[in-house]
């Protein structure tokens, strides 16, 4: 700015001046709204971590660009590294548990075929569309958040 209000001064245009300034003003505050609505995206994509898990589901993937996505994969990993230098030789998932449990254990509903699911004492439950099972709340709170798995209250 200072370049142009003194090649205005020196040249005689000091009726630019007015003009000069009220157009910088204007691009600082683009660039304010700019920063904030990355930011604020910034955020979303992070929230979209704890509420979907690591994998996001394509209809969001979609409406992100590249550089959004290497964040969401560099967030992803070190929210990881974080979560395996917590609670010993496992570390501890703080993505569980979003909201106190009731009760350790619910009843849900398979929405899709996901496969093979084992359980903390070894049994394996095959997860076939429509089957209800009663597992342990922290197990399934990730593929409820998924889609594979829906809460079913009784």
């Amino acid at each position: 700015i200072s370049f142009c209000l003194n090649e205005a001064k020196t040249e005689g245009k000091s009726e630019l001046i007015p003009s000069i300034k009220f157009r910088h003003s204007c691009l600082l505050r683009n660039q304010r709204c700019i920063a904030a609505y990355l930011y604020d995206r910034l955020l979303r994509i992070r929230a979209l971590r704890w509420e979907y898990g690591s994998v996001l589901p394509t209809a969001i993937r979609f409406h992100m660009c590249a550089e959004e996505m290497e964040w969401f994969n560099q967030y992803k990993k070190s929210l990881a590294t974080y979560m395996r230098s917590l609670g010993g030789e496992e570390g501890l998932d703080i993505t569980q548990d979003m909201k106190p449990p009731k009760s350790l254990y619910i009843q849900v509903r398979c929405l899709k075929d996901h496969g093979e699911f084992e359980i903390d004492d070894g049994t394996v439950i095959l997860l076939k569309k429509n089957s209800q099972h009663f597992l342990p709340r922290w197990k399934c709170e990730q593929l409820i958040r998924q889609g594979v798995l829906e809460h079913v209250i009784s």
